[in-house]
């Protein structure tokens, strides 16, 4: 004993920072471990997670769960209109993003979408009068996920609007998403001006039968080749998708051109598709969501399918635990904004595009897309620090999807809700920001987090279940 009192004291401290800072006072080596009691010390909370953790039936479906999602291969295999292709969205039905909303809780962004919504369907004469529509009950609001859909910010999708369609042959399942309006304003963004309307019809008369055109001649494009090559040019397909949109373009301009299309028509969808880097997120959207909902519905799995937002509540939903929502309130965005806008002018975090982040791209790929942290802020080895700090809270890496910064180690992927408890791990998502009120649009870009109390209760909901 007298030896061991003798040697240089090292200490490693867990818990308290104060505990380090006395030793190091008095002259000791410290090192300190930044750790924290599962589920912040719920103790309900940390007995479901022992109940999970190495519990050999969550493992098997975990196994299972996440084979599914390598397995899936989306494919663009058109363009048609909601009310013909996606399921339940027919007679007056609006979708919109996140977990489902009643009307008088929506956040501005989405009431005014779903007002420029039901104008543009003639089912109100005019914004006013929409507002009215829309409160009285007459419309049917639901998620987007809901019906294999998703919608980036707002996420409204109507009967009449063209979408994208991804089929994922190997598990039979289908998903959907709007065209992107490019930036600006913008329906997802609460814009309902003549402008907004015009352009959404322009899409449903001109842009979707150039594009289902184009389609019919390249036949079904396969998506993971596209969106790894992406990867390898710099994108992470949630708030950079230059190379992608690119890319998509390279493969729909010369079957466009074949399609016998009227010139002009051709020109202007051109036009519009390379002039707006965003062209490809609603596809990268669709794409993962096909990957997730092979996945989904594995009893007992801890894999996390869908991270969703309305502008009120963040929302996730498990393969294990079915149709089931776990949600809290949305925050936001502690981002970089445009001159003139602050935190205050924000609304809450919005939209679908978080299932990039689910699928194991977006805020998770970062260390792909170094450039982003302009637009985001931040620095270059923080993006890489975000991809790295991502592994601790997956059940592996995605081989299709490998990140150059990282010697082409696979892209963390599928998000396990134990270990975003175990760890205190939140999932980070790269986003942009919405104006609080309906039609200013997007005001600034950030790093935001998918909030811990969702996971503590989708673990104790799983815990139940076994």
């Amino acid at each position: 004993m007298s030896g061991l009192l003798s040697q240089k004291l090292e200490v490693v401290n867990l818990g308290l920072p104060s505990f380090a800072a006395a030793i190091a006072g008095a002259g000791g080596s410290v090192t300190q471990v930044a750790w924290a009691p599962p589920a912040g010390g719920d103790r309900a909370v940390g007995e479901a997670l022992a109940k999970l953790i190495g519990n050999p039936a969550v493992e098997a479906a975990n196994k299972k769960a996440y084979g599914l999602y390598l397995a899936a291969q989306p494919r663009l295999a058109g363009v048609g209109i909601a009310r013909d292709v996606v399921p339940g969205v027919d007679g007056r039905v609006v979708l919109h993003a996140g977990a489902p909303v009643e009307w008088s809780r929506m956040c501005g962004p989405m009431q005014g979408g779903i007002c420029g919504a039901l104008v543009y369907e003639g089912w109100a004469s005019d914004l006013e009068a929409a507002r009215q529509l829309a409160a009285s009950g007459a419309v049917k609001f639901d998620s987007c996920h809901h019906h294999g859909a998703v919608g980036p910010m707002a996420g409204i999708l109507s009967p009449s609007m063209p979408v994208w369609i991804i089929d994922n042959p190997e598990h039979g399942n289908r998903a959907f998403s709007t065209l992107n309006e490019g930036l600006g304003k913008v329906l997802r963004y609460g814009a309902n001006s003549p402008e907004v309307l015009a352009r959404l019809k322009w899409f449903e008369t001109t842009l979707a039968p150039a594009l289902k055109a184009a389609l019919a001649i390249t036949g079904p494009i396969d998506l993971k080749p596209l969106m790894a090559q992406a990867l390898h040019m710099g994108d992470e397909m949630h708030n950079r998708n230059v190379a992608s949109s690119a890319l998509l373009f390279r493969k729909l301009a010369p079957a466009m051109m074949k399609s016998g299309i009227e010139a002009a028509d051709i020109a202007a969808s051109m036009d519009f598709f390379t002039a707006n880097d965003f062209s490809f997120l609603n596809v990268s959207m669709a794409a993962c969501k096909a990957m997730m909902d092979a996945a989904h519905g594995v009893e007992g799995s801890s894999l996390v399918t869908t991270m969703a937002r309305n502008g009120v509540e963040f929302g996730i939903r498990v393969s294990g635990t079915g149709s089931q929502w776990f949600t809290t309130p949305a925050p936001r965005v502690n981002g970089l904004y445009f001159p003139g806008y602050s935190i205050a002018d924000a609304a809450p975090d919005l939209g679908d595009s978080a299932i990039t982040e689910t699928c194991g791209i977006g805020g998770f790929a970062m260390a792909s897309a170094l450039a982003i942290v302009k637009f985001i802020g931040g620095k270059p080895d923080e993006a890489l620090g975000y991809t790295r700090a991502m592994a601790d809270i997956t059940l592996g890496r995605n081989p299709s999807f490998t990140l150059p910064a990282l010697n082409f180690a696979g892209s963390p992927a599928g998000i396990d809700i134990r270990k975003v408890v175990d760890t205190g791990v939140e999932p980070v998502v790269n986003t942009g920001i919405a104006h609080k009120d309906a039609g200013v649009g997007q005001i600034g870009a950030g790093i935001t987090r998918a909030p811990l109390p969702c996971f503590a209760k989708a673990v104790e909901a799983l815990a139940s279940r076994l």
